[in-house]
């Protein structure tokens, strides 16, 4: 435990009230947070990599920058189905969500299962896990195939009248990612993001158009186009 507290000794003594400020007119939560900056913590993390045990002793302090920091060094072979629902019940804001499925999450064996289970949770960041970690999973697991993502349809149509900022923001970056993962994904994304666009519902109206926008952007299918 020596290795944890001297780490959070030093987040101790480089808090800023300022950079505490400025997180919270983001909406981060800032009660146990000490307003370190990312290029610190990721100095940190570089010397202790894949350390599962200083990851866990890390969150239990529940300080907002060594759960962040606790995501960037701990090992994804290690990390149990168990801890990955555990980690998400204590997500209180949209940093921690995003940082966690994308340092960590979206490396473990189970992302894929977990990103569907976590969107039928009815709290807003452990939702947005769900649908975040899809995203990432469009953009990094080069390995996945179609059918992998074919999946994420359900829940995305499903969830798109969702209301919560946090939740639609993260389903509507979920299929643009999808659809822009390659020529295939690509049409199916846009059929849905229509199909949604048809829902009574602002939340999903917004999703959709804005999908659809982006979508049909000609850079974009350019690109997936020769990709």
């Amino acid at each position: 435990m020596k290795e944890a507290n001297d780490i959070i000794k030093f987040l101790k003594s480089r808090s800023s009230e300022k950079n505490k400020k400025g997180m919270a007119r983001f909406g981060i939560e800032v009660e146990k947070a000490f307003g370190i900056p990312m290029p610190v913590l990721r100095n940190i993390a570089k010397k202790h990599k894949k350390n599962h045990k200083l990851a866990l002793q890390l969150w239990k302090t529940g300080y907002h920058e060594a759960m962040i920091l606790a995501s960037m060094i701990d090992a994804p072979d290690e990390v149990s189905s168990k801890q990955m629902d555990e980690w998400i019940k204590e997500f209180n804001s949209w940093d921690l969500c995003d940082q966690c499925r994308m340092n960590l999450f979206a490396f473990c064996n189970n992302a894929f299962k977990k990103a569907i289970e976590w969107t039928k949770r009815e709290k807003e960041f452990e939702r947005r896990a769900g649908f975040a970690l899809m995203a990432c999973l469009a953009v990094k697991n080069k390995n996945a195939n179609d059918n992998d993502f074919l999946k994420f349809f359900e829940p995305i149509k499903k969830y798109s009248t969702d209301e919560r900022n946090f939740v639609r923001k993260a389903v509507n970056w979920a299929l643009r990612q999808i659809g822009k993962r390659n020529k295939t994904l690509h049409p199916k994304a846009l059929k849905l993001a229509v199909e949604i666009e048809k829902i009574n519902s602002k939340s999903a109206r917004w999703i959709a158009k804005d999908a659809i926008r982006e979508l049909n952007d000609k850079k974009i299918i350019k690109r997936i186009v020769n990709s």
